[in-house]
């Protein structure tokens, strides 16, 4: 007999018919999705669609009303330590303490992930990212964009499986945003996955391998950037806001509305 084939690794993520509620009102209602290994997917939505929300719950932070949660295989609810290992996670707003020097802020996380950093390594780490020159300069002395790559980097320290982005690049100028695009498809590069979420349907094309239109806490469709506007770029509600050619702008605009949310 030959040797068996090695069963496939599960996804590293698969989310199945989550519902998250505050009190009465359900903020997130019956969203599925799955990232491979490998991947980088964006979940694009206006304020207030349920991003954060379902980033939250995949973290363990909050507690679903329904629905199941997989990291790796792992359910988040019943083995919630075991997924954490395999997460790193960059918020919204950065919330180091602002007079640590850098250095000090990498060797602190590093002993919290129980990840053992050397001096010389630090050092060769800061320089990495981008950031030698700046490695004793307190975080509040940091530009916005060299503060995105010190927190990209802190949630990359124990090497996780899985990378959640909470619009990373809000903010920044435009070569701090593409720093850090080209810093993610490198993480991408060493064959972890990632989640993300933003506003800029620019970024959604650039960097995300596949994407998802959330909206009322529902997932509208799901898909490649090229793929999504192939898909709706006959429907009424997507040509009506098109000013020549389909992008995937025009898509989510058609799909989620022209409102302006809070």
């Amino acid at each position: 007999m030959g040797e068996m084939d090695t069963p496939a690794p599960p996804p590293v993520l698969e989310v199945s018919d989550l519902q998250v509620a505050y009190g009465a009102r359900t903020v997130v209602d019956g969203v599925s999705l799955r990232i491979d290994r490998g991947e980088i997917f964006g979940l694009l939505g206006p304020n207030g669609a349920g991003k954060t929300t379902t980033l939250s719950a995949i973290e363990g932070l909050l507690k679903p009303k329904s629905g199941t949660l997989l990291v790796d295989g792992i359910d988040v609810e019943q083995q919630p330590l075991e997924t954490k290992a395999r997460l790193g996670v960059q918020l919204q707003t950065s919330s180091f303490q602002a007079e640590l020097p850098v250095e000090q802020i990498a060797k602190l996380y590093g002993g919290l992930y129980g990840v053992k950093l050397s001096n010389e390594q630090i050092r060769a780490d800061m320089q990495d990212i981008g950031l030698g020159a700046e490695r004793g300069k307190r975080f509040k002395q940091l530009s916005g964009g060299q503060q995105q790559r010190l927190a990209l980097y802190v949630a990359t320290i124990h090497d996780p499986l899985l990378l959640l982005l909470d619009e990373p690049t809000a903010g920044l100028d435009p070569q701090a945003r593409r720093g850090l695009w080209h810093r993610i498809e490198h993480l991408r590069g060493e064959n972890r996955s990632i989640l993300l979420t933003t506003h800029s349907m620019e970024e959604a094309q650039a960097v995300c391998d596949r994407v998802a239109i959330i909206d009322h806490g529902s997932l509208l469709t799901t898909g490649t950037p090229a793929g999504l506007i192939d898909k709706h770029k006959d429907d009424p509600a997507v040509v009506a806001v098109a000013h020549g050619a389909v992008t995937l702008e025009d898509v989510f605009i058609g799909l989620t509305g022209s409102e302006i949310r809070a």
